[in-house]
């Protein structure tokens, strides 16, 4: 049984619910260690874990899969291997190719659906620490990432649980409700990031001739037209609309087959209303907890001068129950 979601005393608007951890979490406070993996296409993926993993049949491993332009050091990802380490699961944190201010090494990065990487990623823990039970957590876009991958494997999952938050579900609404009122800051906010990323890629004369030019100021006016010009193009989709129509995970929430809790706020101002699904759009494994208010990535409870990070006892019941 989830526990409902109360917005904390002083945080019911939906954008303080959105933005508060970076204030009162500013700095990383759980140290990892970082070890590169080889891609089979010639790239590399970074794990982060706070400690050395080990096979266990009582300590799950939980994947944490961040949000766009997210890292180990998000205040998310910070919270959740905090209270997941306190209940004994191991946790690593998965860096999609290119994020943590280090470059990958192909012109590709990566995108709301690259479900290969994790997948890859899974295979390959399963192969080191073939009796410890394989979990995940997925927030924004990687939670759009994780629940895609689910659908796409259904039974065939190596998860033996899962929990989305705050998933952008349908990306053609997302990009509208990105594109309007206050939401606009945070596009800004992520599409600069975006350039300053693939800036730093581009210092990378021979991955700068394989790239899309980037010296367009309408590249990054907003998602569509950056995801048109650049995410499409370098990741084998013949357009935007193409892109975000494969790259959805709606559409597969009816075949997911493992375990999976899908946490999100009516209020998220990255994410249209009419997306959020209902219960006969997702499949009898999956369990909605949707709340009217929370924001994005928020759910903080309590008040505002004890705030209560509500997804931080709600994820880790879930996935205790789920051992």
């Amino acid at each position: 049984m989830i526990s409902p979601f109360t917005p904390a005393i002083g945080l019911g608007n939906c954008h303080l619910q959105t933005i508060f951890s970076r204030f009162h979490r500013p700095e990383p406070w759980i140290h990892t260690q970082c070890q590169w993996l080889d891609t089979p296409d010639g790239d590399r993926l970074a794990l982060h874990t706070p400690v050395q993993l080990v096979d266990d049949t009582t300590r799950p491993l939980v994947l944490i899969l961040h949000g766009l332009e997210g890292s180990v050091e998000s205040p998310y990802a910070q919270g959740l291997m905090q209270a997941l380490l306190a209940q004994d699961f191991q946790v690593a944190v998965m860096h999609f190719r290119g994020c943590g201010g280090i470059p990958n090494l192909l012109p590709r990065a990566y995108h709301s659906g690259d479900s290969g990487d994790p997948r890859w990623l899974a295979t390959q823990l399963r192969d080191r620490f073939p009796s410890t039970p394989l979990m995940a957590v997925g927030y924004s876009l990687g939670g759009n990432v994780l629940l895609k991958w689910l659908g796409e494997d259904g039974e065939g999952s190596p998860l033996t649980a899962a929990v989305s938050i705050s998933a952008p579900l349908d990306l053609h609404l997302s990009s509208r409700r990105m594109n309007r009122g206050f939401s606009r800051v945070y596009q800004k906010h992520l599409l600069d990031s975006l350039r300053e990323s693939l800036n730093r890629k581009a210092l990378d004369p021979v991955l700068a001739k394989q790239m899309p030019p980037l010296n367009s100021p309408r590249i990054f006016s907003n998602f569509r037209h950056f995801d048109d010009h650049f995410t499409a193009p370098l990741h084998g989709f013949t357009g935007v609309d193409d892109y975000y129509t494969r790259a959805s995970s709606r559409p597969l929430l009816r075949n997911i087959a493992k375990p999976t809790l899908l946490i999100h706020a009516v209020d998220d101002p990255f994410v249209c209303p009419t997306a959020v699904p209902a219960e006969s759009d997702v499949s009898p494994q999956v369990t909605l907890a949707i709340s009217q208010r929370g924001g994005h990535v928020g759910f903080i409870g309590g008040a505002l001068w004890k705030p209560h990070y509500w997804l931080e006892s709600v994820i880790p019941q879930y996935l205790q129950d789920h051992r």
